[in-house]
Parts: structure tokens; sequence; C-alpha cells
């Protein structure tokens, strides 16, 4: 049965060959400065950046610190095959028969990387300290995390490298800005094989997450970067997303062969992705059930000869807070972490072996229902090695490990990788540094007991303002989402870079007419029947009350809600402004959709420079604004 049991150390218990190995063997490194001097090497990304690519079907080897060339069994590019037919897979590189029952397999995993090509802020939790305090450790920054990946492949040469949705999307300037091809670019330099989409790869939707896949320029920008678009190396894959009968909009799964073993990979995202998304992106496209899915194609792997199955999914878990990075405690069942993630797990046959997850941003390593289920926080803080031995008798897995590591930096950085980075950092720079407003304290997306965050409250007042005028709307309020919030501003100057950090999804503004009596149903929509809540954030002048206590559907009080002081009339008419992902019926509000009059604006980050600018300047500060609009009753 396998085990979720954490290893001392990073490379205990390994081969002792260091190989690089992995699906892309030339082109993954361009040649660069540094790694260790002269013929010394580290591991095997230091011989590429030293020396270059490796002689065709061989790769480099670092063995007593010196480079030396092996040879490796290279896949076929893909045929082209259609998007729903199953991909049958390419048998990876391998070493000799290592033992005469088992062979060990890795598989290096993380998720919800949005593009975090920079240090990400905040630290990791890494231990306990001796009196009970917490240990925190920077970690991140894909020049770290390609390091990281490196050392652990080179410690076995059977190693798949997959990702569990969001690696792209909701990303930062310096990814964002540049329709993250940043980040495709810089996961083939890392040698990544295989990514299950997730609900923000359709946050430009399913025509341009296919260009991420075959590469190209962008439709209306071109390439920003001054050079083509290669695509990705990687593959996507979405199990439980149709495009047709019978038909994905990328392969089911992939199969990777080792010394004789095949391993299937399923890759899916959450079949909630239409509620989290804009509706246009995903126009066409059916998201099926996580568990069915995967239940319907056991039989036909196991047609194959496949009894390892790995499944990929853009779904997670909530463990407890403050918990480690390798505990799985939480308020679910047997004190294990709780989330839409155990019941999938739960649900999946028993045929299943290990589960790698996301969504969450949570960190944890869990057996539940037999299964391994991990999580690998966010923002590649941490990468997830799961250790597999499978018996080359029957194909089936015998034991599997899992070790969440914390992305450090006190390792050498990867040289090629590093200058990706830096030249989108010089393309950025000029854009990213410009200042456009100052705020006098730090505006925060964290809420308050009533939803309310002072960063939220700005942002809907600056898209009120926006469509006010008569000719841009003439909007009364204005509505904003709390998911479309992704980072505080900090206190004094505000650059464009950190504006565009906190709304990187680039939606436009729409104003509708709503009656007094839908502006009522779209308050009351914010509680549902299952029990979760989402509270959107008013503009400045709207204000109103709601029952903590009373049933769902009946929370609030119409007479108490109020636009500058004067009760809302039911049967009026009120024009109301929301991003284009809440007017298309996003989070759920379907409200917005009965709206008439519909009027595009300005882009959401457009709208808040402009706010910043009117409102703030160096010797005034905009203040933070007071969380008084929304009043909780027992």
């Amino acid at each position: 049965m396998p085990q979720a049991t954490p290893r001392s150390s990073l490379l205990e218990a390994r081969p002792s060959v260091f190989l690089l190995a992995g699906a892309f063997v030339t082109g993954m490194f361009l040649f660069a400065q540094g790694g260790c001097g002269g013929d010394e090497c580290q591991d095997a990304a230091d011989c590429r950046e030293d020396k270059g690519p490796p002689a065709s079907n061989t790769e480099w080897v670092c063995e007593d610190k010196r480079c030396e060339q092996h040879s490796v069994q290279v896949p076929p590019p893909d045929s082209g095959t259609d998007a729903g037919t199953p991909d049958a897979g390419t048998p990876d590189a391998g070493t000799p028969d290592s033992g005469p029952t088992t062979v060990s397999v890795q598989v290096l995993a993380f998720n919800d990387f949005h593009g975090q090509l920079e240090e990400p802020a905040g630290q990791i939790l890494a231990g306990v300290a001796p009196d009970g305090g917490p240990v925190r450790v920077n970690a991140g920054g894909v020049t770290y995390f390609a390091r990281h990946i490196a050392a652990l492949r080179a410690a076995n040469p059977n190693t798949v490298v997959v990702a569990a949705g969001d690696l792209i999307g909701a990303s930062p300037l310096l990814s964002g800005l540049f329709h993250d091809e940043p980040t495709v670019e810089a996961m083939n330099l890392i040698g990544l094989d295989l990514v299950a989409v997730g609900n923000h790869e359709f946050d430009e939707g399913s025509t341009e997450l296919l260009r991420m896949q075959s590469g190209g320029c962008h439709p209306v920008d071109g390439c920003l970067d001054g050079d083509g678009f290669p695509g990705a190396k990687f593959k996507f894959l979405a199990a439980n997303v149709a495009t047709g009968v019978d038909r994905t909009l990328f392969p089911r799964y992939d199969v990777r062969e080792f010394e004789g073993v095949k391993v299937a990979f399923i890759g899916m995202t959450l079949e909630a992705t239409p509620e989290s998304v804009i509706p246009t992106g995903v126009a066409g496209l059916t998201f099926k059930d996580e568990v069915q899915t995967v239940n319907a194609l056991v039989p036909e792997l196991r047609r194959q000869g496949i009894e390892a199955i790995i499944v990929v999914v853009h779904q997670g878990g909530i463990p407890t807070s403050g918990s480690l990075v390798n505990e799985c405690k939480g308020a679910g069942a047997d004190g294990l972490i709780s989330g839409a993630i155990v019941g999938v797990a739960k649900g999946l046959n028993d045929a299943v072996d290990v589960i790698v997850s996301g969504h969450t941003h949570q960190a944890y390593n869990c057996v539940i229902d037999g299964k391994v289920v991990t999580s690998a926080s966010s923002m590649g803080q941490l990468v997830t090695d799961i250790d597999l031995t499978l018996s080359k008798a029957t194909g089936d897995v015998v034991e599997a490990r899992a070790n969440n590591i914390i992305v450090t930096r006190d390792v050498q950085e990867v040289g090629a990788v590093k200058e990706l980075v830096t030249k989108y950092q010089e393309l950025v720079a000029p854009r990213a540094n410009r200042v456009i407003g100052w705020v006098s304290q730090t505006l925060r997306t964290q809420s308050d007991s009533v939803g309310q965050s002072t960063l939220g409250l700005v942002i809907a007042d600056s898209q009120l303002e926006a469509t006010k005028p008569a000719n841009l709307g003439g909007a009364q309020v204005a509505f904003m989402n709390p998911g479309g919030v992704r980072a505080d501003i900090a206190q004094g100057e505000v650059t464009y870079g950190e504006a565009f950090t906190t709304q990187p999804f680039g939606n436009s503004l729409v104003t509708v007419t709503l009656t007094g009596a839908q502006i009522e149903q779209l308050l009351e929509q914010q509680w549902r029947p299952s029990g979760a809540t989402l509270m959107l954030l008013p503009s400045a002048g709207f204000t109103y009350a709601f029952s903590a206590s009373a049933p769902v559907g009946s929370r609030v009080d119409p007479e108490s809600i109020r636009i500058n002081g004067v009760t809302v009339d039911p049967a009026a008419n009120y024009r109301v402004t929301a991003n284009n992902y809440l007017a298309s019926g996003g989070d759920g509000v379907q409200v917005f959709v009965e709206g008439t009059n519909r009027l595009g604006g300005a882009v959401d980050s457009d709208a808040l420079e402009a706010y910043l600018k009117a409102h703030s300047s160096q010797a005034s500060p905009l203040p933070a604004p007071a969380l008084n609009r929304i009043t909780r009753l027992p």
C-alpha cells in the first residue's frame, strides 16, 4: 500500500549516477556563463551551462565533478494526433536494470505556479523552533526552482516532471504582460513534461491556451519580446474538458515506460472551472466530473497492460493553519485535510495510486483511501518528490513515498533560466517601474469579518469613477469580486507593476441596468445553499445590512440597501458596473447576465491607474477607505 513517508534528505537512498534525463534531450538549456568553472561540475545542469548542448542522442553526466556524455534513448516527437484521442506515450530513458524484480521511478510535482518567475513574497513554514515558535524560510524563484529540479532529476534517470494546473494565468507583470510566454519558455528550459490544465489556464480563453501548446505570436499583440514563440515542449492534459463526443481539448492522459513498466498520467482540472473564468473563454467546452472521468479510463488503461496510474488534477484540499509542508492535519475525517480533493480521492477507483493536486495553494502530504495525495503550495515554493517502486512482473506500484521539498535560495541559480528572466525584466522595467500614485497605508486583500478589504473597496471605487460619466455608462454603483484582488499594495508610491500584480487578468468594465429588486437578488446570491459565501466589494456610497442567522435567500434587509443614503426602489432601474468576469456570470452571480443596456468600458487596471492619479500625490497620498459599507447583524 502507498505510504506518504517523507525522506529525511534531498538525495537520500538515491542511485549514485547523476544523469539529467527527461523528454527533451536537446535545447533545454542554452549555452550560458556560470557553473562551477573549468571542467568541474555539481550536476548535469552545470555541464549544459558550461559546455552547451550535448551531441545527438547523448546527455551530459556529472561524475566525480567532471562532465561526460552518455548515450540516452530519445523519444520521438508528437505525431500530431487529435486532441481527443489518448496519447500512447513514449518510453523514457532508463538505466540498466538495478534489481531483479522492481524499477524505481521518480515523479517531481508542483502546482499553481501562476507565472511567478521572480522570487515571491512571503515565506514557507519550515519547522518549529525549540521555543515553539515558527521557523520560516524564503522560498521560490524560478532560477532556484530550476536548480532544485535539476538536482533531483539527476538522482534518478527515470524521472517525470508534472504540474497540477494554473501554471499560467493570474501572473505577475513579468509574465502576464507577455501573455505568459516567458513562463512557458522557462518551463521548456527546466524540462517540464506534463501539465494538467487548471482554471486559470483559461483566463484568456481556450484558443489562447491552444497557442500556448502549439506556439506562434499573439493574434493581437504579436510577439512583444521581439522574437517568435515556439510554444510548450511539454504536454497539456485535459481528460475532463470535452470539445465534443469522445473528444477533449488536449489528450486525456500520457503513458511513460520505464524499463518495461508503463505508468499512466491522467490530467484534469476542476469540474467547476466555468464558475471561475470568463464564460466566453470556455464557450463550447464541457467540464466533466473528475471521478467519473478517471474511473471510466481505468479499464482502457488496464487493457493496455497499465497498472500504475497517477492522477494530476487541479483540485485540492485544506490543511489546518500552521501545518508543516509534509503534514496532513485538518478538519476532515480522522483529523486529516478537508476539501474537495478528499471526496475525489475516496471516489476514485482503487487502481489509482497517486493524486497530485493543487488549486487551494496549500501544502500537504497525505494518504487518503490508500492513495498518496500531495500538494506543493504555490508559486514554485515547493516541489514534491514522489518515489515509486514498480513491480516488473505485474506493473503494480509496490510502494509510493512522497516528500515536499522547500525550494530554498541557497543553491546556485541555473544560468540559462536566469538569462531568460533577465531578458524579460529589461523589457518590462520601463512600464513596471512607472509611478502611478501614492497610498498613505498598505491597501490589503485580507478582509474583515464581513468580507470587506481596503484594496477591494478602492478597486470598486476606481471602477465606479471610470464608468460614472453618462457617456461611459452612467454608473451609480460598482461591485468587485474578491478573487480578482490578488496582492496587497504597499504603503508609499504605487508602481504600474504593483497595480498590475493585484489585477493581472486584464478584465474590462461592463455597465448594465438592473432593477432594485435585481440588486437585492444579487446581494442574496453571495450566500450559496451549499454553505459557500462570496462577499462582493461595493463602491463608496452603497451600503446595506444582512442578518447572519437568517435563512439563505433572505439575509439582506431590502430597506437597508442604499445608494448615497437613499433606499433602493425595487421597481426602479439602476446602472451597475462590474468587470466582464462578473458581468458574464462569473463566480455564479447570474443576475448580471440578466442586465440590460450593456456598455463596455475601460480595462480594470487602467481604471485603477486613473483613480490613483486623480486622488493621490506624494504630498497627499490616498487614504485607506473605512470598512463600513456592509453591516453584519445577528
